[in-house]
């Protein structure tokens, strides 16, 4: 039987690429996306769609409910991969602002992944998938709020993991470094006149979003499947750094010129 996998953010980057590959490998991917014309979009390279947005509580509800309908309540794998990022110094954060940063990137999250167990809990079998980021690993000045987010997410995940210990389900991190996509693209700034962006030295060890597809295959089709997959040299070593370095020697390094 064909496996299912809903993967989110299906727009591009990590999404698209991970769509066209897991497909190309046999798995019915159900891609999942906010916007009305990357769904024609994604329609017309010939894959099943899903309409979410993360960010609304009633269109992730009418997500979960059509995937239960389109897949006979048979769901092998979900790939929580949509999420977006604010930048700026917290005293330039609103409430507002944090509040909608967690809705997407966590609260959604949650509610789509709890409505989604039973399809795989039924059958005794599943893997969930959840980009993270480095971010979720170390934070740096001015991406504060996005960085809480992926913390956020990390620790609902290691729970997750442990909660669905023993059903036949397995959860699993991937967490980039640097990739070139539309995520920096689609940051949003709380100082437009003083956007963050990545240091210079960052560039030459940005990789394209096909890196995590190894990691992601890993996750999805081994037997025992990693917690936790690095993806780009960046990645590997500030989770290294965190190991080792007392936090002030890390503040240094993660400040930089700020």
């Amino acid at each position: 039987m064909q496996k299912a996998i809903l993967i989110t953010g299906c727009s591009s980057g990590i999404g698209l690429a991970a769509a066209h590959d897991l497909r190309n490998r046999g798995y019915r991917v159900l891609a999942a996306c906010r916007k009305t014309q990357d769904l024609d979009n994604l329609r017309n390279l010939g894959f099943e769609t899903v309409e979410l947005d993360l960010d609304d509580r009633h269109s992730v509800a009418r997500c979960a409910t059509q995937v239960i309908e389109l897949t006979g309540n048979r769901l092998y794998a979900l790939f929580n991969n949509a999420g977006y990022g604010i930048y700026g110094p917290l005293h330039t954060v609103s409430r507002e602002q944090f509040e909608q940063q967690f809705s997407t990137n966590v609260f959604g999250t949650h509610q789509l992944t709890q409505l989604l167990l039973p399809a795989m809990l039924a059958h005794a079998e599943g893997r969930i998938i959840q980009t993270s980021s480095v971010m979720g690993l170390v934070t740096t000045p001015s991406r504060g709020i996005y960085a809480a987010s992926k913390f956020a997410l990390e620790a609902w995940s290691d729970t997750l993991r442990m909660e669905l210990h023993g059903t036949g389900i397995h959860v699993s991190l991937i967490e980039p470094g640097p990739l070139h996509s539309n995520f920096t693209q689609n940051v949003k700034q709380t100082q437009a006149d003083k956007p963050i962006v990545n240091p210079g030295m960052a560039e030459r060890f940005t990789l394209g979003p096909e890196a995590v597809l190894p990691k992601l295959r890993h996750a999805l089709e081994s037997r025992r499947p990693k917690l936790r997959y690095p993806v780009t040299l960046i990645a590997h070593g500030l989770s290294v750094l965190r190991r080792l370095l007392p936090g002030r020697l890390l503040d240094i390094v993660l400040r930089g010129n700020s």
